[in-house]
């Protein structure tokens, strides 16, 4: 969800881009070699897959993906996020450089919610329960993230509270989506290869 430039205050933009730089501090400092191509690939896929999007006054509707983004990587969403905002903000113009900050922190706090959620409480040995757990980690993170963009509308001004409704009203058939596409692909990946997880066999 793409905030526009010049829409937020000085104090959101200031404590979004404070948490968001924690935050890619605490992804970088957990990197290892082993995992950039992994971050790499998921920062791609972000980029790509919000590229099609709908404009909702300050804001838009698009794919997210940050439900599989964070039971994929972790802390690691943070710079992967980072990664694919920015470009998008100085190639296509979505978002923009003051709002990185907030866009970023909108979109990866609530995947790393979703990676200790999706970590703490998912079964190995029953795969209906972790397809289940997969399908509300990737509606909730959407969810939590359509909060947290209200929230900095509403922090902002009052007068954005019609359209910060709209906005969480708006994404909910992205809900439903990206639940569908988070519990089909972790399912694949908990057959096939479950080590690409950030809480994946090795790590226990």
């Amino acid at each position: 969800m793409h905030i526009s430039e010049g829409v937020l205050a000085a104090p959101v933009l200031i404590t979004g881009a404070a948490v968001t730089a924690a935050g890619v501090a605490i992804g970088l400092k957990k990197m290892d070699e082993a995992d950039i191509p992994k971050t790499a690939l998921v920062a791609a896929v972000l980029f790509v897959a919000s590229l099609i999007h709908v404009p909702l006054g300050p804001t838009s509707v698009h794919l997210i993906l940050n439900g599989l983004a964070g039971i994929l990587l972790g802390w690691e969403v943070f710079p992967a996020f980072l990664v694919a905002l920015f470009l998008q903000s100085i190639l296509f113009q979505f978002g923009g450089l003051t709002t990185l900050g907030v866009n970023t922190l909108n979109v990866g706090l609530p995947a790393v919610l979703v990676y200790y959620l999706f970590n703490f409480l998912q079964l190995r040995k029953n795969s209906f329960l972790e397809t289940v757990l997969a399908f509300a980690s990737g509606g909730l993170a959407v969810f939590l993230t359509a909060l947290m963009v209200a929230a900095s509308l509403m922090f902002t001004d009052q007068s954005f509270q019609e359209i910060a409704k709209i906005t969480i009203l708006a994404h909910l058939p992205v809900i439903i989506i990206e639940a569908v596409i988070t519990a089909v692909i972790i399912s694949f990946i908990k057959k096939v290869k479950p080590e690409v997880l950030a809480g994946g066999e090795n790590n226990e």
